[in-house]
């Protein structure tokens, strides 16, 4: 493999100094139009990369922003990250997209990889195994800005942007009970990482404010992926747990109630009723079409990258102050908990 161009390879080609292609290549106002346009040239000619960390070195700023993300394949986060996208691309930051896929492990080496890569920020939504933060610390205490969303954790004092998931919860168990739904179901994670607290919180609260006492054999754990709720609903059908509604934390666990309940014959709204959590891009086209909370992911990702360049901003002006912003879910109401009709 032949060796990198450096700035001496293009000063040799040029004789002039270094220097002089540094200021060059940084469009310096010192450095005359001919003598830009002949650096350039050579650049080009020596397949010339500009080593980002080094430059990141001098400048101060490496103007990249490290993303992580359980995963990159849902709706939820890829619509997050384009939002983030969106505003950091405007102010010239690039973004590095990296997932821990859940891992604790691959978190912490991530982690490790952007700081060692100078990014002037990291936003992260935390994974489901992370309980120790130590690694998000260390980052911060080199001076890299830790900004979390969605999936947060209290042991950190940074900035923060989440939705309202009590609220999110509270309104859409609060729906199913105005539809007649008095043995509603919660499907939520073992994991009990903030979001699936707030709503089983959330939850909790709609039936005790409605006068439906909590039934804890109503509340099963799972993973919360396709076929985990097809498992958690025939566990209740097995149990022969009398059910009049599913309100589940992810709308994939949702679909797999569905299709079980499809499977068995019972009917939708009319038997059971369904709701799900995230709105995936799915809910909206299954049959009958699935009950959600808009998760508002675009606005999240807006958000979160607006927060992190105040943070900048006022970390250069000596004004750093944590903040956290909740942002208010929306709850689309579709065909599978529409009942009321069917009421007598």
């Amino acid at each position: 493999m032949a060796a990198k161009a450096t700035l001496l390879d293009i000063a040799t080609k040029l004789n002039i100094t270094t220097s002089t292609v540094s200021r060059a290549l940084n469009d310096n106002p010192r450095i005359s139009k001919a003598t830009k346009k002949a650096v350039l040239k050579a650049a080009k000619e020596l397949n010339y990369q500009p080593n980002n960390i080094a430059a990141a070195l001098r400048r101060g700023k490496s103007h990249l922003l490290g993303v992580i993300v359980p995963t990159a394949d849902r709706a939820f986060f890829s619509s997050v990250i384009r939002g983030i996208e969106e505003i950091s691309n405007k102010l010239n930051y690039q973004v590095i997209i990296c997932q821990s896929y859940d891992d604790y492990d691959k978190e912490v080496e991530t982690i490790n990889a952007l700081t060692n890569a100078r990014v002037d920020g990291i936003i992260v939504s935390i994974s489901k195994k992370t309980v120790n933060t130590d690694h998000f610390q260390k980052a911060i205490d080199k001076g890299i800005p830790v900004i979390l969303f969605d999936r947060t954790s209290e042991k950190l004092n940074v900035n923060q942007v989440m939705i309202d998931d009590y609220r999110g919860a509270y309104e859409v168990v609060s729906h199913l009970i105005d539809q007649g739904c008095k043995r509603i179901a919660h499907f939520t994670s073992p994991v009990k990482i903030s979001i699936y607290k707030e709503r089983l919180r959330g939850y909790v609260d709609a039936l005790e404010n409605h006068g439906i006492p909590y039934d804890e054999d109503l509340v099963v754990e799972s993973n919360l992926q396709l076929e985990d709720g097809r498992i958690s609903m025939q566990k209740l059908l097995d149990k022969k747990i009398s059910v009049d509604a599913v309100f589940s934390s992810s709308d994939y666990a949702a679909m797999g109630a569905m299709q079980i309940l499809k499977e068995k014959n019972i009917k939708i709204p009319e038997e059971v009723a369904l709701a799900g959590f995230a709105n995936e891009p799915f809910t909206s086209f299954t049959d009958p079409t699935l009950t959600t909370v808009d998760q508002l992911s675009l606005d999240m990702g807006h958000a979160t990258a607006e927060m992190f360049f105040k943070q900048l901003n006022d970390s250069e002006n000596g004004h750093s102050k944590v903040q956290k912003t909740i942002l208010k879910p929306k709850l689309i109401i579709r065909q599978t908990s529409l009942r009321k009709k069917n009421i007598k």
